[in-house]
């Protein structure tokens, strides 16, 4: 598979953790890349009890040190269920493998954003779970004294397990989807949506990341849009990423990074990586030290490059009936 590579430049301050734009009025350059060849081999000794409908793939390129994950699910098939899954523990985080422990799911990738205030950790935008708003959707994000309107990416699952991506915002108990997101650009913000040009989600499970990578197909990589702009979010980064093929499969994957033997990729390089593997619409989830995937109780990746485990606010998760 031919996938592209890039080294991003951000030439204004940037920030190394925050999601917040800082100081930065010109459109995110993403420079066009190079090749990537993805070597994909389906793991045959999985654990016990993950059906066939369930594929869990592990690749690896052969000329730059990287490695990935990819995980294939069947929604139409009886043997599974896709669910949004929150914390529920006092300080509201857990590692994956506490997920995959309590929920009973076979697999399970990390999930969204999250910050720390007063030592309880909070998810940044929507999370929906058993059809509850944990978290309402970002309205908006001040920068340089300016208020930009945000839509940002997110993923959910209808109660029948159909998957789909969009753009959101959420208004006391219901939440809101677009085809397209706010047209913010840098130093210029967008008017505040027309919620009249939104479609009412009827979603039991939800979880905001960002930005978008995919839609219909095509690349859309709406850093600026979703004001990320201003961030090392663009950069090389251990990735987790969510995506939907054609025949609504859902595609789940993590990318090992800051390691000898991974680098990690770059938002352009994940959509690539996310478009070769069949997924027309995919969005970007947290990352770095959160990329976590967890399989039949086993941890498959080296997040952080060893078997630690950064405790996260939410996961996607996949049961085997």
């Amino acid at each position: 598979m031919n996938l592209s590579r890039t080294r991003f430049l951000i030439v204004c301050l940037v920030a190394t953790t925050s999601i917040l734009g800082i100081g930065c009025s010109k459109p995110t350059t993403l420079p066009d890349t190079g090749e990537l060849s993805m070597n994909w081999q389906r793991l045959a000794n999985t654990p016990l009890g993950i059906p066939e409908s369930l594929e869990i793939w592990e690749g690896e390129e052969e000329n730059a040190p990287l490695r990935a994950w990819l995980v294939r699910a069947d929604l139409s098939s009886s043997e599974i269920d896709v669910g949004v899954f929150s914390s529920k523990d006092d300080d509201g985080r857990q590692s994956a493998m506490q997920f995959a422990k309590e929920t009973g799911a076979c697999v399970i990738v990390n999930g969204g954003y999250f910050k720390v205030r007063d030592d309880f950790y909070s998810h940044i935008g929507l999370l929906v779970s058993d059809a509850e708003i944990i978290s309402h959707a970002t309205p908006g994000i001040f920068e340089d004294d300016l208020r930009y309107p945000v839509t940002r990416a997110a993923i959910g699952f209808s109660s029948t397990d159909e998957a789909k991506i969009g753009w959101v915002s959420s208004r006391s108990d219901s939440v809101l989807i677009w085809n397209a997101p706010v047209p913010n650009i840098p130093g210029t913000p967008a008017e505040i949506p027309d919620l009249n040009s939104a479609s009412l989600w009827d979603v039991d499970g939800a979880i905001a990341g960002g930005p978008a990578l995919l839609k219909s197909g095509k690349t859309r990589i709406t850093v600026d849009e979703e004001v990320f702009f201003g961030t090392t979010i663009p950069d090389v980064h251990p990735r987790t990423a969510a995506g939907i093929d054609e025949e609504g499969n859902l595609l789940l994957m993590i990318v090992d990074g800051r390691q000898r033997n991974s680098r990690g990729v770059t938002l352009t390089e994940l959509s690539d990586l996310m478009k070769a593997v069949g997924a027309v619409d995919a969005i970007n989830l947290d990352g770095g030290g959160s990329s976590t995937l967890v399989v039949g109780n086993t941890l498959l990746n080296r997040p952080t490059g060893g078997t630690f485990q950064r405790e996260i606010v939410s996961a996607i998760g996949i049961t085997c009936r």
